[in-house]
């Protein structure tokens, strides 16, 4: 009986600390701005119209949510499809721009434009959440160095330089067919004109050479908008390596970690492999007769047999923990990439609602308040501070 009575409290105990403990990271989800490097609203309300200025039953983000998880800017990706390239794609990023422009008109209590690091703070002061733009695929310039202008008078304040598929600009990380073995020509006047105009230069999806090469040209630091570490993926040119990640470091950059379970564990990346490898099988079997009901009953019938392996908080921590290691925390920040990566996002981390969780963790592992603080939204906020401060000075 008395081992009985110990246990029940010591359990006890340990939820009281528990609790404590998440409620500490609560607050500091509320004290300091949190700048998420990349969430995808702008791409899902085009597919599906939302009013994401109040709850919405589905995807990741809404007002509701960031304001309980403390998210301050969400950086609104502007997604251009590799499939338009040549055919349309600035059209589709004023469009989407619209749609973050309407968001804030429909609640400007709520959200507020912002083009600058002191707008986040200042936003974050004033209890509103910061709608910074970025780019991801620079399809959307059109080989016009005019069009880089334009963006930033929009208020894009990053550019990835390209996505699944190589552009005009660089080599992708996805695409097997290196056309330009890193930047191409014109990639390289545009992270110079980018630099001069201060425009934050995103290395996210490119391939190694030319991930190397935006480093190399920057004048300023870059940015991995949404990547996580190749360390815990071996294969996955997708994410950043130890030397990448050396390099990037050395000029000032920050790696915004992402959350995605095929980004963030080997195991993801391989039960994802054998499923594509599966889908496309019944595909080629199915051939004249395939309908959307029959590939969506096979997937379903698939996940069922076959549990999507989940990350979870810890393998987010992970990614940080070893960042940290190799390169300081001062270049470690966050890029869920919510409303980007479906059905894969880690127990714990399910959407903007979620940072507190993480925090939780950070703390559990020793990390000071400094240094969440940094990782939150500190060191991105510095280097838009140096991307703006370059700028003013040409």
């Amino acid at each position: 009986m008395k081992a009985l009575v110990i246990t029940a409290v010591l359990c006890a105990l340990c939820t009281a600390a528990q609790a404590d403990s998440l409620d500490r990271a609560k607050a500091l989800t509320q004290k300091y701005p949190i700048v998420d490097g990349h969430i995808d609203v702008p791409y899902r309300l085009q597919e599906a119209w939302a009013d994401v200025t109040k709850a919405t039953p589905n995807g990741d983000f809404d007002y509701p949510r960031a304001k309980a998880g403390g998210l301050d800017a969400p950086f609104m990706s502007i997604y251009i499809p590799a499939s338009l390239e040549g055919k349309g794609a600035k059209a589709l990023a004023d469009v989407l721009i619209d749609q973050v422009e309407a968001i804030v008109y429909r609640a400007p209590d709520k959200f507020a434009i912002a083009r600058t690091a002191a707008d986040i703070r200042a936003n974050h002061k004033a209890g509103k959440i910061s709608l910074p733009l970025g780019i991801e695929n620079g399809a959307a310039i059109e080989g016009d160095l005019k069009n880089v202008q334009h963006f930033y008078d929009r208020g894009v304040r990053y550019i990835t330089l390209t996505h699944s598929k190589s552009n005009h600009i660089s080599d992708s990380s996805y695409d097997k067919s290196r056309l330009w073995q890193g930047l191409s020509p014109f990639g390289v006047a545009m992270v110079q004109e980018m630099n001069r105009l201060g425009i934050m230069v995103d290395v996210s999806h490119v391939s190694d050479a030319a991930f190397f090469q935006a480093v190399e040209v920057s004048k300023v630091p870059v940015i991995a908008s949404h990547s996580s570490l190749r360390h815990f993926t071996p294969g996955l040119e997708r994410n950043v390596s130890d030397k990448m990640l050396k390099a990037m470091a050395k000029k000032g950059g920050v790696i915004m970690i992402n959350f995605g379970s095929y980004f963030l564990t080997e195991q993801a990346v391989k039960w994802t492999d054998t499923h594509d490898a599966a889908e496309k099988a019944f595909i080629a079997l199915q051939g004249e007769h395939l309908t959307d009901k029959a590939l969506a009953d096979f997937n379903r019938a698939y996940k069922a047999k076959f549990p999507y392996p989940y990350a979870t908080v810890n393998d987010v921590a992970n990614h940080i923990d070893r960042a940290v290691k190799l390169v300081g925390v001062d270049h470690v920040g966050l890029g869920s990439d919510y409303d980007g990566v479906g059905d894969s996002l880690p127990v714990g981390l399910k959407d903007a609602a979620s940072f507190p969780n993480l925090v939780q963790e950070l703390l559990a592992r020793g990390y000071k308040e400094r240094d969440i603080e940094k990782i939150l939204g500190g060191n991105v906020l510095r280097v838009m501070e140096a991307v703006e401060a370059y700028a003013r000075a040409q």
